[in-house]
């Protein structure tokens, strides 16, 4: 971690001289950059769902006896469980919002150039870019609220319907926009 810190460090030196020198960067390194944060906000969204499920059968397995070798990914105390599965998937819904927002952000870019289009300005028309950060993170969104019904018993009845309301926000704010 300290090597990743150090690392880091120097990368943002080296882009702070970059800008300090070209006082703006192309528009290609901007939108690269942001769909790589998009991709790797993905990622750790899969990833927490695969850690939903793989706490979810490790839970199972400790209650129903002795586990096959699937179970690897148990936590190491039988009492830990309930309070770790609701904070894991509070923190996945904080995620998938948070993508969520980057996609509407680019919605929202989208439409004012080709707005301004209309001006004469060079606009890309390509939509398959969006289509894709849509689609993928309409499947997270899926796997996610599976894992979260799947789960209800263990959220108890308060935490539910706010997960519930939250998902449906999501949902239906990527569709009207």
């Amino acid at each position: 971690l300290l090597l990743v810190a150090v690392v880091k460090s120097i990368l943002e030196g080296e882009k702070a001289a970059v800008l300090k020198r070209d006082h703006h960067l192309p528009l290609s390194f901007h939108r690269r950059q942001e769909e790589l944060k998009f991709a790797l906000g993905l990622q750790r969204l899969q990833h927490r769902v695969r850690e939903i499920q793989a706490l979810r059968d490790g839970g199972q397995c400790r209650a129903a006896g002795p586990c096959r070798g699937d179970g690897a990914m148990q936590s190491p105390t039988a009492g830990a469980a309930p309070q770790e599965l609701p904070t894991l998937i509070l923190e996945a819904v904080k995620e998938l919002e948070v993508a969520k927002q980057q996609i509407l952000k680019r919605i929202q870019i989208w439409k004012r150039q080709q707005q301004l289009a209309g001006n004469g300005a060079i606009f890309e028309e390509n939509l398959a870019p969006l289509q894709k950060r849509c689609e993928s993170l309409v499947e997270v969104y899926f796997q996610l609220h599976q894992q979260v019904m799947a789960a209800s018993a263990e959220l108890g009845p308060e935490l539910l319907p706010r997960l519930q309301e939250r998902f449906n926000e999501v949902l239906s704010s990527l569709v009207k926009r």
